[in-house]
């Protein structure tokens, strides 16, 4: 007789010759999926085990995507964006990715967003505009002080504050990284 416990468990509850028998079991679901390109993802999977090695984004897409076994197209198509966009967000000489396309792929993955960005789109997805005023504020400077001291004119630091402007990556390398 098997016995419905839980949703994973049974129990097979057997008579022999008189002595009872009771074995539990367990059932487990494990999706076995693959990506479409097996040889690469394999490569790739030796290469990141954990995406807590990963730095860049392209190849935290990259390593997310595999994991679902999903295709560029699918992702693409998923998250509302031409296909070409997609090939280039695994490009890894990629420097600029649209937050909100970003949270669409992330929900996809079935990751949090903050998990496929780096330290400069982690600095621009916490508001850039804050971050930049907080620092000002921490050295007690004013904006014209604050500008004079990054070498960048009084308007660029306000367009920073206001997040009228997206900082530019080499800019963030320079003055907050």
């Amino acid at each position: 007789m098997l016995c419905h416990v839980t949703e994973n468990m049974y129990v097979l509850i057997r008579n022999l010759s008189g002595d009872i028998a009771i074995a539990p079991m367990f059932c487990y679901s494990i999706p076995l999926l693959a990506p479409h390109h097996l040889l690469e993802a394999e490569k790739f999977n030796i290469r990141y085990t954990d995406p807590a090695q990963i730095t860049c984004m392209a190849d935290k897409l990259r390593w997310y995507r595999y994991k679902k076994a999903l295709l560029q197209r699918e992702v693409a198509a998923l998250a509302g964006i031409e296909r070409s966009t997609y090939l280039h967000y695994e490009d890894p000489a990629r420097e600029n990715y649209a937050l909100d396309v970003m949270e669409r792929i992330a929900l996809i993955l079935g990751v949090p967003v903050t998990e496929l960005l780096d330290e400069y789109h982690l600095f621009l997805y916490h508001d850039q505009g804050r971050q930049v005023k907080e620092k000002r504020k921490s050295l007690c400077m004013t904006r014209v002080q604050y500008a004079e001291h990054l070498g960048v004119p009084i308007g660029t630091l306000e367009n920073w504050e206001q997040n009228s402007v997206r900082m530019m990556k080499s800019s963030w390398e320079k003055y907050f990284k």
